[in-house]
Parts: C-alpha cells; sequence; structure tokens
C-alpha cells in the first residue's frame, strides 16, 4: 500500500481502469487533481469547451468501444458538460465524467462556482456519485467503470468537492490500494444470459415467419455483436435494416443489407418494416423516429425483442417474445436454437418476400439531380466523392441535419464502428469534437468530420486543440449558409415562409477561420475541383484539414416521412412520385377487391 492524498489516488486509479485519455478543462475546485496528472502515465488533451471534452469522450468510446473519460470543474462547467452527459444516456455510451465540486463544508453555501452537479445529472447519467472521502475515491472510480460498460452502457459522473483532494488537508490521505477497493450497488444486477426457453420461441416465430425482417439497432455494435450477425443472416437469409445508430454493424454492400429505415431512410427499408409479418428487433428501442405515428406502424407484424435493458421491452411496441440479454449473446443462442430446429430446411419459404424488396430497390434507390454548369455543389455529390476517395475503414463523424442524413445514406459503411453521430439527442455541435476523440483513440485511422454550417459554428473551436496535440481529423463543410433541415420543414410544411434560417456563404470567412486556428484550409466551390482537393486533404496528417464545400440551399432530404404523419405516408424524391403512385393505386384496388 502506498500513502497518497484523493488527488494522487483518482489519477491512480483511473490508471488502473487502463484510461489512456483523458479530455477536460481545469478550474479551481479540480484544481488539485491537475498536479498529479503532469507525473502520469495518462495523456491528457486540453479542450477548448467543456462540451467538446464531453462529445470527445464520446467520439472516443464510439471508436474503440471502451469508456471515454472527461473531467472539468464546478458550476458553469459542470453545466456545460450536460449536453454531452444527455447525448451519452441516449445513445447508450459508456463514458465516466469526473467534476470539481466546492469543498465538503460550502455544499449548499450558494459558494462561488457551486451548482448541485448530481441533482442537476441525476435524470441524464445512468449513476452519480457525490463523494465524501478520500478513502471512497477507489472504489467509486471502481463502480464507475463498472457501471458505465456493464449491462446497458451509459455515462457515470462522479463528483468530487475539492477538500478530498488537497494535498495540503491532512484529512486528504489514505493508504492506496486500488485491487482491494470495494463498492456495493444494491440492486444492480444488469442480466447478460438469455433465457434459452424464450429464445427457442422466437425461433419458432422465425421459422414461420414468410416476412421476416432483422431490426438492427446500436445494442448490436455496443456488444460487439456485428459477426454474430453476420452468422445470422447467413444462416437465415433474412433481410437486415440497419438504424442510423447501427450504420456498419451489417455491411452496406451486401445483397440483404436494405439500409436504415426511419424519417429519413430509404423506400425499401421504410417499407420492408411496415409490410412485414415479423421484426426481430436486436438492440433497437423503436423510437419515433423509426416507426412514425405508432398506430399504423408495422401493423402485422409480430415482434421479437433483443436488448439488455428490459426497461425497452413494451414502452413503445408490445412484443410478442422479449428476451432481456446482451445482444451477441442472445444472436449466437438464436443461432444454436435455429440449428437444432433444422433451420434453414425447415422453415419457410421467403423467397417471395425478398424478390418484392429486390423489386422495391430498384425501383426506388436513392437519388438526385446532378449539379448543372454554374451550379453550386450538391452535398450528396460530395459525400459521394468522399465516400471514394478515403480509405474504405475511414471513420465518419457527423453533426446534426441534412449534412448528417446525406452521410448516413450516402456514405457506404461496411465495417462497424465507422460511424459516430448523435442519433437520440441529437446534438448540432457534436462532430468536430467527436472527431478529436475518435482520432485520439485511434490514431491511424482516417477521420472525416461531415459538417454542417450551423454546426461548425458550434464547436469549430475545437480544432484548437486538434491542432495544438497533433490530432489531424479532416472536417469536410458543406456549407449552404442556411440552417438545412429546419429550411427543410420551413419550405414543406410552413409555406415558404423561412424564419430565422438564413446564415450567410461568406460570413464568417471559414478558410481564414480554419487557419487562424492551425489547421490547412480549401474552400471548393464547382464539381471539377472536388476530386483533387479531397486527394490533398487525404495526404495531409501532419495537421487538421477543413475543407469547405459551397453547397447549394435548395437540396431537401428525400425519403422523408412527415412528423407525426405514418411510415405510409413516405414522401419519396419527386422523380419517383409517379411510380409510387401506382404502385399505391394497385395496392388500394387489390385490398378493395
Amino acid at each position: 500500500m502506498t500513502r497518497l492524498n484523493g488527488a494522487q489516488a483518482l489519477i491512480k486509479s483511473l490508471e488502473h481502469e487502463g484510461v489512456e485519455v483523458i479530455f477536460g478543462y481545469p478550474g479551481g475546485a479540480i484544481l488539485p487533481v491537475y498536479d498529479p496528472i503532469i507525473d502520469s502515465t495518462i495523456r491528457h488533451i486540453l479542450v477548448r469547451h467543456e462540451q467538446g471534452a464531453g462529445h470527445a469522450a464520446e467520439g472516443y468510446a464510439h471508436a474503440t468501444g471502451r469508456p471515454g473519460v472527461c473531467m472539468v470543474t464546478s458550476g458553469p462547467a459542470a453545466t456545460n458538460i450536460v449536453t454531452p452527459l444527455a447525448d451519452a444516456m441516449l445513445d447508450s455510451v459508456p463514458m465516466v465524467c469526473i467534476t470539481g465540486q466546492v469543498a465538503l463544508a460550502a455544499i449548499g453555501t450558494d459558494a462561488f462556482q457551486e451548482c448541485d452537479t448530481t441533482g442537476i445529472t441525476r435524470s441524464i447519467t445512468k449513476h452519480n456519485f457525490l463523494v465524501t472521502r478520500a478513502e471512497d475515491i477507489p472504489g467509486t472510480i471502481k463502480a464507475a467503470f463498472y457501471i458505465a460498460t456493464s449491462g446497458r452502457p451509459g455515462p457515470v459522473l462522479v463528483d468530487i468537492p475539492k477538500n478530498i483532494v488537497d494535498a495540503n488537508n491532512p484529512d486528504a490521505y489514505f493508504d492506496f490500494d486500488y485491487e482491494s477497493a470495494n463498492f456495493d450497488l444494491p440492486g444492480y444486477s444488469p442480466s447478460v444470459d438469455p433465457d434459452l426457453d424464450l429464445v427457442d420461441a422466437a425461433a419458432k416465430l422465425i421459422v414461420d415467419a414468410v416476412r421476416p425482417v432483422l431490426y438492427v439497432g446500436g445494442g448490436v455494435l455496443k456488444s460487439r455483436g456485428a459477426e454474430a450477425l453476420g452468422e445470422l443472416v447467413e444462416l437465415t437469409g433474412i433481410p437486415v435494416v440497419t438504424t442510423l445508430m447501427a450504420r456498419g454493424a451489417f455491411p452496406d454492400r451486401h445483397e440483404l443489407c436494405l439500409g436504415m429505415p426511419g424519417m429519413h431512410g430509404n423506400y425499401t427499408a421504410v417499407n420492408a418494416m411496415q409490410k412485414s409479418d415479423l421484426l426481430i428487433a436486436l438492440g433497437s428501442r423503436f423510437d419515433d423516429r423509426i416507426t412514425g405515428r405508432l398506430g399504423g406502424f408495422a401493423p402485422d407484424a409480430k415482434v421479437i425483442h433483443i436488448d439488455i435493458d428490459p426497461a425497452e421491452h413494451g414502452k413503445v411496441r408490445r412484443p410478442d417474445v422479449a428476451i432481456a440479454a446482451d445482444c451477441r449473446l442472445a444472436t449466437e443462442a438464436l443461432i444454436s436454437a435455429l440449428k437444432t430446429k433444422g433451420y434453414p430446411s425447415s422453415s419457410t419459404d421467403i423467397s417471395s418476400w425478398r424478390s418484392t424488396l429486390s423489386g422495391w430497390q430498384e425501383m426506388f434507390p436513392l437519388t438526385y439531380e446532378q449539379s448543372v454548369d454554374g451550379e453550386l455543389l450538391k452535398p450528396q455529390y460530395v459525400i459521394e466523392r468522399l465516400r471514394d476517395l478515403s480509405p474504405k475503414d475511414t471513420i465518419v463523424t457527423s453533426g446534426v441535419g441534412q449534412h448528417q442524413m446525406f452521410a448516413s445514406q450516402y456514405w457506404e459503411f461496411n465495417y462497424p464502428y465507422t460511424w459516430i453521430n448523435s442519433g437520440g439527442l441529437g446534438t448540432m455541435g457534436f462532430s468536430i469534437p467527436a472527431a478529436v476523440g475518435a482520432k485520439a483513440g485511434m490514431p491511424d485511422r482516417t477521420v472525416w468530420s461531415i459538417d454542417g454550417d450551423g454546426c461548425f459554428q458550434m464547436t469549430a473551436q475545437e480544432l484548437v486543440t486538434a491542432s495544438k496535440e497533433r490530432i489531424p481529423i479532416k472536417v469536410a463543410l458543406l456549407n449552404n449558409a442556411y440552417l438545412g433541415m429546419v429550411k427543410q420543414w420551413q419550405d414543406m410544411f410552413y409555406d415558404e415562409r423561412l424564419s430565422e434560417v438564413h446564415l450567410s456563404h461568406d460570413l464568417p470567412d471559414y478558410v481564414k477561420w480554419a487557419e487562424a486556428m492551425g489547421c490547412v484550409a480549401f474552400r471548393v466551390e464547382s464539381p471539377e475541383e472536388v476530386d483533387e482537393v479531397i486527394n490533398k486533404a487525404n495526404a495531409i496528417n501532419d495537421r487538421p484539414v477543413v475543407v469547405e464545400f459551397r453547397c447549394v440551399n435548395s437540396e431537401k432530404v428525400f425519403p422523408m416521412v412527415p412528423a407525426g404523419g405514418s411510415n405510409e405516408d413516405l414522401i419519396v424524391d419527386p422523380s419517383q412520385r409517379e411510380v409510387q403512385a401506382r404502385i399505391r393505386s394497385a395496392s388500394s384496388e387489390s385490398s378493395s377487391s
């Protein structure tokens, strides 16, 4: 055992947990902890805003599978990190956040930079702690990492009063022994192993299904279950839809991958779910962006719902079979059960269903019109060229808005853990700090941040972090001079009455701004320039690169399910609406007869 103070014990505890990187920002209440960092093996990355620390920790966790760690001080620093905590909670991202707090004796006195951090974050963390004794720090850190990474992953916050980490306080010292540190979590015992009787019941439904669909969510990636999913698909031949949080869990190039469902999913993925007679939900939560108006969602489908969090079962859609278990383990058990039943020779023939889906794919591919001479760039074209000219295992982060949807639609994701975005909370400004975190965790991989001009202006200061820390991310800034998704809604649903959505192509000057932050910067305004500049950007690996692509402001993301509408109300690209109308008319005539 070694006698340490609370600050030293905190850093040593993080080292014992295998922490390699902390994203943080110092301040008064957390300052004592920053002294032992000087002697630590842990790399500290100094962000330019506390929100950036949280999103960087998320990006690191998404890319590596290991918990991201961030550390900030009390008061406004803690409130600044609320958004990343909420984001991580909704997207089940393993993260440990350490916040400084005023001294114990000052808590409740409205002291300088005091706030009720545990109270504020209680509903947006998986769990949080207020540590009151220095000797409790090792056990609390051990508990925090266990909670963040076990069961359904999520963020955990540890709030630490300044006096228990103060080297000048004799009461802050104790005999440190991390291996012997204990924690007690009454009532917390996540179930990971599937109930085999329920697995057998699920297998029976699969054997009998005529129009089955694998509805794959982010839980497959969180469980490291992509390989098991692939084996299940090869065994069953069941088509797959991958939600926004699951892009890459099953390769887009595979003939059975239907792509992304939901509000801006493609026609085939959306309608496959609508017309299915069995939805096999793996680590997905029936989000409203997937279901549309719930009463009209997949009316003829039975549901198998596999999710490690039993609270998700029946929360939105009542399942016929609910399995509370780790997705990978449940998928492996399902494979065994199907083989025991003689699958696939014992199964119902689904070839007609697959033929129907192939027909839809041919009739309703993702489409857009190319730019004409003198017109600015189409964002879809830019993303296609980024996709084709970058390494196949490139990690892509995005902000939120049209560029996010275009990226999820037009990038081909064939590898897991290559798509990082804010799904549940929809946090603008997520992309750049998340890219910093992903690149810090995976330094040998190319990382492209696809961002919009609205999002870029929220967190661009983290490019200073990237420059100073030699983290050479690449940013594709799709500048259409508008808050694009808001404009799309105002165009379509508010009679084109545009209110407070116009930004500017020229203010700020993004190239000068990026250069001022230490980046190499380019501006592209015509299709002829696109490939050359992307190749230049990909060749620069010693500093961050920002490429501003001047885009048209008239593009809309199609397909689209209107907010509050049913998936049956899917709006396709204007060039496909005549075909869609014929199909709807034929379906209506068939139903009436």
